[in-house]
């Protein structure tokens, strides 16, 4: 039923590329590495409310995260590594990439037989 196209809503998100060593005004490597993540990629799919019984059921009691994201698509390629626009969407410019701040990282990823949910967590909610 989470399944249902009726049910899904746009979101965004990107992959970990790895990550690029910061240089300074020197030149050399400060030794400060930044994440590296690829273009944001289109995708729908059911995101829960902001609360509700199914995050507890899933993924324990004591998890600290905001929704939960639902899908059937078992190849989906999002990782605890990824990204997400839930919340605000991106600007993409011609090529594709963005600079706009993503909102949610993903926390823990359950797979079942016939589908994938993701624990997300709003990014300014953890600083």
């Amino acid at each position: 039923m989470k399944c249902l196209k009726r049910n899904k809503v746009l979101f965004y998100y990107a992959l970990y590329e790895g990550a690029e060593h910061l240089t300074g005004e020197d030149g050399y490597r400060t030794g400060e590495p930044v994440a590296k993540y690829g273009d944001p990629v289109e995708m729908h799919a059911n995101i829960s409310p902001a609360s509700g019984a199914t995050r507890t059921e899933i993924f324990g009691n004591n998890e600290d995260y905001s929704k939960v994201i639902v899908t059937c698509e078992k190849d989906c390629p999002i990782d605890e590594n990824s990204v997400l626009w839930v919340d605000r969407m991106p600007e993409l410019d011609e090529e594709g990439k963005t600079d706009t701040p993503h909102d949610y990282v993903v926390k823990h990823v359950a797979k079942s037989l016939n589908s994938i949910s993701y624990a997300i967590d709003k990014v300014n909610k953890r600083r």
